[in-house]
């Protein structure tokens, strides 16, 4: 476990990529058996517990600790795991911290009656950073800047002619602790066989389009999609099994069940996720409501119906067909579908243009359509893993605009942790300024340090890791759609909002009103 625990802290104190691959690496190398396969299990997030939870940690913190000393601590804090572990009162003991392999072992398997003197015992035995190591296993969720993605890339680094994208594609079906991909990795064994798993591909992804790749481009050379507003997803079906997969390779089949009851048929489809109704893509806001569920009601099915807009083939039966070019599959796909008819499915459209002129009168018209933009690939492209550059572009509509006020700042993370990054902006209803959404990307390094400056000098309030600060600095936020909500108090929820510029040329007095924001909605 104290290896393990050194890790997350290094991890967490090292803002550098390569220099947090090098430490994953290091780590997988050096740890020994089943302890590193735990480790990647638990920061790919493959490990779950299920009698062990956040409210655990808060009894055993309760019981140890003054109420008002730990509510204060929490409240400056911000995070469950990190303050108990620099809160809870040392025992002394002679007992050594646990094994990594034993604390999973234990939690896995013991008694949900006993797991509190046992975590209590294992945090007496631990120093502070042990004790948010085993802290933060049981509350789940890492966020020690190291992403699943990144540690795969790290383990193919150990192997020879091994890519992060071999790894992927037997990822889902291995379990922890992995014993057969180290063989592999390290040269002791054959490459796993996933056998007819329905394992994730990792998926081919587009270049935004700038101004000067349009002017260089080919339309005889391409062909034209619409960009719906959904989510990109990968629904595999095998003899083995059926999954439904998000982009990012996270399995949320259990959200999408009328998905997966549609499913007879045994290929591997490119799609976006969306909700139809009456052949009509609904607001993204809508598809939220069934994301990051672990099951969902029959109404909430009746009440947001989920749908798969096809992109590509990447199999069909046992056939990989990424090696052929996108009009092949696009044929094989047209045909198969004919044949399949699979429910809650449709094709995406081919859109026809013969001059450039053509697709910018076509993105022109994207948002009267409440579409994202176009997509524009390359008839000859290949199906490849990753974003190789000149095959795929993504050309999105233009972004709405508001200029807003600075509200909130929370710390960042991994290399933004010493500053305040994240922040959550208003627009004026009368004289009361309400929160209409939350940016940290957009600005400079630049911008970063005058924005952080600004909310140390003119802090009003603290809670915990969040400041309030004075109303007086208003940024120009660029968002791609507006949506009304319910769960938030202004009543609106953008979508993708981001920094566009600092208005240090206007007073807070003179920024949006919320009125401007509602205009927007049906654009």
């Amino acid at each position: 476990m104290i290896l393990f625990a050194n890790l997350l802290e290094r991890l967490v104190f090292t803002p550098s990529r390569l220099t947090k691959l090098a430490l994953l690496r290091h780590y997988f190398a050096t740890a020994p058996d089943p302890d590193r396969g735990l480790a990647l299990a638990a920061i790919t997030g493959d490990l779950k517990f299920a009698t062990a939870k956040a409210g655990l940690i808060r009894e055993l913190a309760a019981s140890r600790t003054d109420p008002t000393l730990f509510d204060l601590s929490y409240d400056y804090v911000g995070d469950l795991a990190e303050t108990v572990a620099l809160i809870w009162p040392e025992k002394p003991t002679n007992a050594a911290p646990p094994l990594l392999s034993e604390v999973v072992e234990t939690l896995t398997t013991a008694p949900k009656s006993e797991l509190p003197d046992i975590v209590a015992s294992w945090l007496d035995a631990s120093d502070a950073s042990v004790r948010l190591a085993l802290l933060k296993l049981i509350t789940g969720g890492l966020r020690v800047g190291a992403s699943g993605r990144l540690a795969k890339t790290a383990l193919a680094e150990l192997g020879t002619n091994i890519a992060p994208d071999d790894i992927e594609e037997v990822w889902h079906g291995l379990t922890p602790p992995y014993a057969g991909l180290f063989a592999w990795i390290e040269g002791r064994g054959p490459r796993p066989d996933p056998l007819d798993a329905p394992v994730f591909r990792a998926p081919m992804l587009a270049q935004p389009l700038e101004e000067a790749d349009f002017a260089g481009l080919d339309p005889l050379a391409h062909r034209a999609e619409w960009k719906w507003d959904g989510i990109r997803v990968q629904l595999v079906s095998t003899p083995g099994g059926k999954a439904l997969y998000s982009r990012g390779a996270e399995n949320i089949s259990a959200a999408f069940p009328e998905i997966l009851a549609a499913v007879n048929f045994h290929a591997v489809l490119d799609g976006e996720l969306l909700v139809l109704r009456d052949g009509v893509v609904a607001p993204f806001s809508d598809l939220q409501q069934r994301l990051n569920r672990k099951s969902v009601t029959a109404k909430m099915q009746r009440e947001f119906p989920a749908h798969i807009r096809l992109y590509d083939m990447l199999f069909e039966g046992g056939e990989d067909i990424r090696p052929l070019n996108f009009d092949a599959r696009r044929a094989r796909l047209e045909s198969w579908f004919a044949h399949a008819r699979p429910a809650r499915m449709d094709l995406s459209e081919q859109i026809e243009f013969t001059t450039l002129g053509d697709l910018a009168h076509l993105r022109a018209k994207a948002r009267e359509a409440s579409i994202e933009g176009l997509m524009l690939k390359r008839a000859d492209s290949a199906y490849v893993p990753g974003r190789p550059k000149g095959m795929w572009w993504k050309w999105k509509r233009d972004p709405l605009t508001i200029d807003a006020v600075l509200m909130y700042a929370q710390r960042g993370h991994g290399k933004r942790s010493s500053f305040y990054s994240d922040y959550t902006f208003g627009l004026w209803r009368g004289g009361e300024l309400l929160p209409v959404g939350k940016a940290y990307f957009g600005f400079t390094d630049e911008e970063l340090a005058f924005i952080d400056k600004f909310v140390r000098n003119n802090t009003t309030n603290r809670f915990g890791p969040v400041r309030e600060v004075a109303r007086g600095l208003v940024f120009e936020v660029a968002f791609d759609a507006v949506q009304l909500s319910p769960r938030h108090k202004s009543g609106v929820a953008l979508r993708f909002p981001r920094i566009s510029r600092i208005r240090t040329d206007k007073p807070a007095a003179e920024a949006d009103q919320l009125e401007t924001l509602m205009k927007l909605i049906a654009r």
